[in-house]
């Protein structure tokens, strides 16, 4: 039996690392079908809409979506469809793994993963300016939302997380010592939710700004952690770079009623069309869909091959100090698909 899956391509380099995914999974064996639709700037030109209905509409039926990255315009012009997509769904927790699969960088054998609170924070886009002396823009004001419900369930979803899967402890990141009502009401949540995992899953909080330090220096100390969104946002990234970059980044979105799978990388105009973009980021998002839809024996297949490809083949994109085109990822990992 398949599994029907909204498949959104997306902007820029989003083409291509869908096109080498989509080679991937059908050549592993997935068990999926395919509902391709359209969001982003491809929509603005081609519907006037960065978000159609249809594809909405298309995600409500499915409740999985495998989605390229989408170009979102600076200052000005519509907010993130990103952002729009996980609000429209409840999307709650963001979840977003950092492995080590290329040898020979600064580090070796990270494994972490971080979760992020993905619908409140300062992304709620609670915001204005205000005007002075003939100046309507003379300031500008944002408001950070935290609320209990929304703190617990994504502090819950991290330690369940950890548990289930084996993992030793739970980092809460936090700015408390400052943001004292907003953060204060995240930590003390956080507090409040790991007496419930006493003696199965280990608890600690950092202020953000050491835990970042503190990644780069020591990450081995570290194993799941958990923060408001935007600190999230960050730390992601910078994970990311532990491991080899954003071409190495997959990530998940996880609602009650509905999931979205996406690499974290953005659209990356500039080599768009080039067939130079690493698929690695995407393929390994469409990894962590097959794991929800419970097809997680191919998951592990294709995983292994893109390992494969990486300690025993060394082949590398440009991200990467490679040569290897796009086209070329992909078919090495093919190559290397157990059986």
């Amino acid at each position: 039996m398949t599994t029907p899956i909204t498949l959104i391509p997306g902007d820029g380099v989003g083409p291509e690392v869908t096109a080498a995914a989509v080679q991937v999974l059908e050549a592993a064996g997935a068990r999926l079908e395919f509902e391709e639709r359209t969001a982003g700037m491809v929509a603005v030109e081609e519907l006037n809409t960065p978000l159609p209905e249809e594809t909405l509409d298309s995600i409500r039926r499915t409740g999985v979506a495998l989605k390229g990255p989408l170009a979102t315009p600076v200052g000005a012009g519509f907010r993130s469809v990103n952002v729009a997509i996980r609000k429209e769904f409840d999307l709650y927790a963001n979840v977003r793994p950092a492995l080590t699969l290329v040898p020979g960088g600064r580090y070796e054998d990270i494994d972490l993963v971080l979760i992020r609170e993905n619908t409140e924070g300062l992304y709620v886009g609670v915001e204005h300016f205000i005007g002075l002396e003939g100046d309507p823009k003379a300031a500008a004001e944002s408001v950070m939302i935290v609320t209990r419900f929304g703190a617990e369930r994504v502090l819950r979803y991290a330690f369940e997380y950890a548990r289930s899967r084996g993992r030793r402890k739970v980092t809460l990141a936090h700015k408390a010592n400052i943001l004292k009502c907003t953060q204060g009401l995240f930590l003390d949540v956080g507090r409040e939710v790991a007496k419930e995992y006493e003696g199965e899953v280990e608890f600690e909080d950092r202020i953000i700004d050491a835990c970042a330090m503190h990644l780069v220096v020591d990450p081995y100390q570290f194993d799941v952690l958990v923060m408001e969104n935007m600190f999230g946002d960050i730390l992601s990234d910078l994970m990311a770079g532990l491991v080899g970059g954003m071409g190495m980044a997959p990530a998940a979105n996880i609602g009650k009623h509905a999931a979205m799978f996406e690499a974290v990388h953005g659209s990356a105009p500039d080599i768009a069309g080039k067939g130079v973009v690493n698929p690695t980021a995407f393929i390994l998002s469409a990894c962590l869909m097959l794991d929800h839809i419970d097809q997680g024996e191919t998951a592990a297949r294709i995983r292994r091959a893109v390992a494969t490809v990486y300690q025993e083949e060394g082949l590398r994109t440009y991200d990467l100090g490679g040569a290897a085109s796009t086209g070329d990822f992909a078919e090495a990992v093919i190559r290397n698909l157990p059986s």
